[in-house]
């Protein structure tokens, strides 16, 4: 990956997006789309839409939402310790003992995550599933009136860790799910934008993903495309304790996944791999038997249909503060975002 393109994933990554609170994260992804797209702008929702080629056909949508699981504050007690509600799905168990940062209209508060130590807890409670109305954050003030001057309720809240290279290519970071997926449709549409284009190109930082699939359906039903690729993470199943026989067979470092199932038109799906081939892209294929947890399945549904596809980085340890990439597979899916919308013509027909 060029250090340009490193520089954008880890602008992604340090600012900060919970599901609702994603300006930060859009503005990254304006800065760095308005050098090669014909038009970037903001719908009211909040999805960021950068466009090439405006008054191409087919419309082409490209979707990676922008937001990540966080913490809202909820209440404030007498001594100052922080309650919060989640924000999208966390596993309750990862959350104690985690540094944090509680964005405020007064700029960033540090804390920790805190709960009662093991020693102090009777062994009749010990080894229970942790939960999330016996964690608060500290943010070492001394009373509730302290704490208010610092931070309001509803003000939200990240985890505080970034981008960290572990071996070769492979990186770990908090919100890989879906940064990565922003990244890729950002770099899409920079690498085609260098192609002589028949199809506009609408790629989309959406928003509010991990609270029900929302900024996708709103932006799709806006630009009203013909075409569209979604771009997730998905759970390489190469690490252990993994039932291939259900889970299937994904690995970090071979490449995006095309998914296919009732969710993806079939022609897109063909595609997609006829454009992975064209290249020598690496790929890997997936199965998934019903409508996905993705924006792909609300941008099938919008209006009276789109078809769609969905592109996936492989990805281990979905939905906690350290998941882990191979840039590799992101770098792959770029190019065969890019290659897919080079081969789209007018004539394109997806009716199945």
């Amino acid at each position: 990956m060029e250090k340009l393109q490193r520089d954008f994933l880890e602008s992604l990554i340090s600012a900060p997006s919970p599901a609702g609170y994603e300006q930060p994260v859009r503005q990254v992804y304006h800065a760095y789309t308005e050098s090669f797209a014909d038009d970037v702008r903001s719908d009211v929702h909040g999805n960021m839409i950068a466009v090439r080629n405006t008054d191409g056909n087919p419309r082409l949508m490209f979707a990676g939402h922008c937001d990540e699981l966080g913490f809202q504050v909820n209440y404030i007690n007498d001594q100052g310790f922080i309650y919060f509600n989640t924000i999208g799905g966390h596993d309750a168990g990862l959350v104690p003992g985690r540094r944090v940062v509680i964005h405020s209209k007064n700029g960033p508060v540090v804390g920790v995550t805190g709960r009662k130590a093991i020693h102090l807890t009777p062994p009749s409670d010990r080894g229970k599933p942790a939960k999330i109305e016996n964690i608060w954050i500290d943010i070492a003030v001394s009373d509730k009136q302290e704490a208010e001057a610092l931070v309001n309720i509803g003000d939200p809240i990240t985890y505080d860790v970034g981008l960290q290279d572990l071996r070769s290519d492979v990186v770990a970071g908090r919100a890989l799910d879906n940064k990565i997926g922003t990244w890729v449709v950002a770099e899409g549409l920079r690498r085609a934008s260098t192609q002589q284009l028949q199809a506009s190109i609408h790629a989309v930082a959406t928003v509010q993903e991990e609270i029900g699939l929302r900024g996708a359906e709103t932006s799709a039903y806006g630009i009203n495309p013909a075409v569209a690729i979604a771009v997730d993470v998905t759970h390489a199943t190469d690490h252990p304790n993994i039932t291939k026989q259900t889970a299937g067979d994904v690995k970090l470092g071979g490449g995006p996944t095309i998914s296919r199932g009732p969710n993806f038109n079939p022609r897109v799906v063909e595609k997609l791999i006829e454009a992975a081939e064209a290249l020598n892209i690496p790929y890997q294929l997936e199965a998934a038997s019903r409508g996905t947890g993705t924006d792909a399945n609300a941008i099938q549904l919008s209006r009276a249909g789109v078809a769609t596809g969905l592109v996936s980085v492989p990805l281990r340890y979905m939905h906690t503060p350290s998941e882990v990439v191979a840039l590799d597979d992101a770098d792959a899916a770029a190019t065969l975002l890019a290659e897919f919308a080079n081969r789209l013509a007018p004539e394109d027909d997806f009716t199945p």
